[in-house]
């Protein structure tokens, strides 16, 4: 494929969707363009604001928490498998997540799981390593959950 036409393919494939720089190049690599033809599509593609590592991982925070109820260590992983520049993560997280909406979607993860269990209020002592298990496979941390639990 000529450098033009990728250009062109690219172009919509990132108007379509927020994507990062290996999102991009996976797709460069799938349209068999490589090297410096795939370096300067890529330069392009960020001079013309198609692509925007630091947009798109403030999307990807915001979805990931709201859509998916994920916790912070399950984005974080999400991140570093996208292979994203590090200092987009920290502000990213201090923009999109309030500690309030944080630990409001802890709550209400508990009681999803406390009502899909069918336990009874307030919870059995054995029947929380279940509760917290299926949040820490969410991504929530240890600590957050503590501060949580105890619910109100």
């Amino acid at each position: 494929m000529d450098q033009q036409k990728a250009f062109l393919k690219l172009m919509r494939y990132c108007a379509y969707q927020e994507r990062c720089e290996q999102d991009v190049r996976k797709k460069l690599k799938d349209l068999m363009v490589f090297g410096e033809d795939a370096d300067m599509i890529v330069e392009e593609l960020i001079t013309e604001n198609f692509l925007n590592e630091k947009r798109f991982v403030h999307l990807y925070v915001a979805n990931k928490f709201r859509l998916k109820k994920w916790g912070r260590i399950k984005i974080r992983q999400g991140l570093r498998k996208k292979k994203v520049p590090i200092q987009y993560i920290e502000p990213a997280f201090e923009e999109e997540i309030e500690e309030e909406d944080y630990h409001a979607m802890i709550r209400i993860l508990i009681e999803k799981k406390i009502a899909f269990l069918d336990l009874k209020e307030p919870i059995a002592f054995k029947d929380r390593p279940k509760v917290i298990r299926y949040l820490l496979q969410k991504g929530y941390e240890m600590a957050e959950i503590n501060k949580v639990w105890p619910m109100k």
